[in-house]
């Protein structure tokens, strides 16, 4: 007879699940009790001491939390930073599927607030081609015919390289420009020949010398290139205005340290402000300088509008040199693109439509606004978006996270973790090869011409063949529940050369206390 082990008789026959059953209790309860144990004694999370085990549900709730609010109780009209109409609307013509809805506005348009475009009763065709802007003054001998949208300044670093790739093969398929981001140019922005703005920040990254000044020779090298159509200073942006950036020693890669100019695995800080320039003045000498090493290429800067006065100490200096930028770029205060702390992200800097409106009237007061072209950044999604900034000042748009969205993006929100679930702003190989690149690309090039197409068929609608027949008088906002203004009425629109003539008073202090030699503004004065 063969001999059975005792272990084998114990699990044969009907007890046999039931002393599985028990062993598997015995061995829960004995993990349950070491967790228990530890949550009693750790001293990190307070909860967890007072509540060991059920604590750790909140840390599984908080976690979902994101993806709870976005997918089962945000409304279609009520989502941050983008609400689920505009994320959809964004994919659909990035898909080149329908993007119209059905059954009338979710808005309440009769709120405070309510923005609405006035259509005309005498609507045109639509052009046969949508417009483009020259950029280039008297000094630029190269100059640029941009689109009314753009792809807005987001660096290789922030997004990955795939995603870089993605972007500017739309670009070049759609014939749009693409900022480079102050993180220099990749070869990833070079593969498919996008026309590109080279944007410089205070690192003077892919420009600078090894100790981290501005290097004229290596700039003028880069510059050159035909593929680099504009080269633009980035005074501030609007996710974080007035702060630099910290890259930490261990993600300096050699990839990074190649095209950045930055020595490999040293701790890399971009500081608040620039080195090359203390003054205004000495801020339009150095957009000269940038223009003329780019070989005459439209030079000029980018900001999120703080202090008015500061502003006007530029255009101060433009009308006494006749130093002038052959662009600017408003950034809002909405914008963001850039991993920045909270603080300012909800508190510092002007929105987009009060910079926007500050810069445009100044260039008109100052008789300078026909010689400058004025960019706006900060949440472009629709056509809609495009048409408010030109009625507001603007003469071209860009757009950063409509952009991602038309990659893949879903605003999970992830950006300064480096776990972009779908492989947009991450370093992880892993995860952007998530980005097929010529399928995005064509969702780049889609979502552009859907969008543009739209603006120009909003125009029409309110007969406008082209940009500078929109008037202030095209758009209102409801003020209260039953009256709307136009912004002719919300806004003072200063009239060319006004304020070297007989300066408003709402500006005249502003304006007096603004100095071309300096950016400091006397205590007691208006900002």
């Amino acid at each position: 007879m063969k001999r059975q082990f005792p272990i084998v008789r114990m699990l044969t026959g009907e007890s046999a699940g039931k002393q599985i059953a028990g062993a598997a209790a015995a061995a829960s309860a004995l993990g349950l009790g070491a967790l228990a144990a530890w949550d009693l004694t750790q001293k990190k999370h307070s909860i967890l001491r007072n509540y060991p085990i059920a604590g750790h549900a909140r840390f599984l709730l908080e976690s979902i939390r994101p993806e709870i609010q976005q997918y089962f109780i945000e409304r279609n009209w009520d989502g941050r930073p983008f609400n689920r109409d505009i994320r959809t609307t964004i994919y659909e013509r990035a898909k080149g599927t329908h993007s119209e809805h059905a059954f009338g506005t979710e808005h309440d348009v009769d709120r405070a607030g309510y923005e609405a475009l006035m259509h005309s009763n005498m609507p045109i065709p639509n052009p046969p081609r949508p417009p483009r802007v020259r950029v280039g003054g008297d000094e630029c001998t190269q100059p640029y015919d941009i689109s009314l949208l753009n792809v807005s300044a987001m660096s290789f670093g922030s997004l990955s390289n795939n995603a870089i790739r993605a972007l500017n093969k739309g670009a070049a398929l759609g014939g749009f420009a693409h900022d480079t981001g102050e993180g220099s140019i990749s070869p990833y922005h070079r593969e498919h020949g996008g026309d590109l703005i080279w944007e410089l920040g205070t690192g003077y990254f892919g420009a600078r010398t090894p100790e981290g000044k501005f290097s004229p020779e290596i700039f003028a090298e880069k510059a050159q290139d035909p593929q680099v159509k504009m080269v633009s200073l980035k005074l501030s942006q609007g996710a974080k205005p007035g702060i630099g950036g910290v890259l930490p020693g261990p993600k300096v890669t050699e990839e990074i340290s190649e095209i950045r100019g930055i020595p490999v695995g040293q701790t890399c800080i971009s500081p608040p402000g620039h080195t090359v320039f203390s003054t205004p003045i000495e801020l339009l000498e150095f957009i000269r300088q940038m223009r003329e090493l780019s070989g005459g290429k439209p030079a000029g800067f980018k900001l999120c509008i703080g202090s008015r006065t500061e502003f006007l100490s530029i255009v101060k200096a433009m009308v006494e040199t006749q130093i002038l930028p052959d662009f600017i770029i408003v950034d809002g205060s909405e914008g963001g693109t850039g991993a920045a702390p909270l603080e300012f992200e909800d508190n510092v800097g002007l929105p987009l439509t009060q910079g926007l409106m500050i810069v445009h009237n100044a260039l008109v007061g100052a008789g300078l606004r026909k010689k400058i072209k004025v960019g706006a950044s900060g949440k472009i999604a629709t056509g809609t978006d495009i048409v408010k900034r030109l009625i507001q000042g603007a003469d071209f748009t860009n757009s950063a996270r409509a952009m991602m969205m038309a990659v893949g993006c879903i605003q999970a929100q992830a950006c300064h973790t480096g776990k972009c679930p779908v492989g947009v702003a991450t370093q992880d190989p892993r995860r952007a090869r998530a980005i097929d690149v010529p399928t995005k690309a064509e969702r780049v090039r889609n979502y552009h011409d859907g969008v543009v197409a739209e603006a120009v068929r909003l125009m029409a609608s309110m007969g406008a063949a082209a940009p500078d027949e929109l008037e202030p008088t095209m758009l209102r906002r409801n003020v209260s529940a039953s009256e709307s203004w136009s912004y002719a009425r919300l806004y003072d629109w200063l009239k060319p050369g006004e304020l070297l003539d007989d300066t408003p008073s709402e500006w005249a202090d502003d304006w007096a206390t603004a100095r071309a030699d300096t950016f400091t503004i006397p205590r007691g004065h208006s900002r």
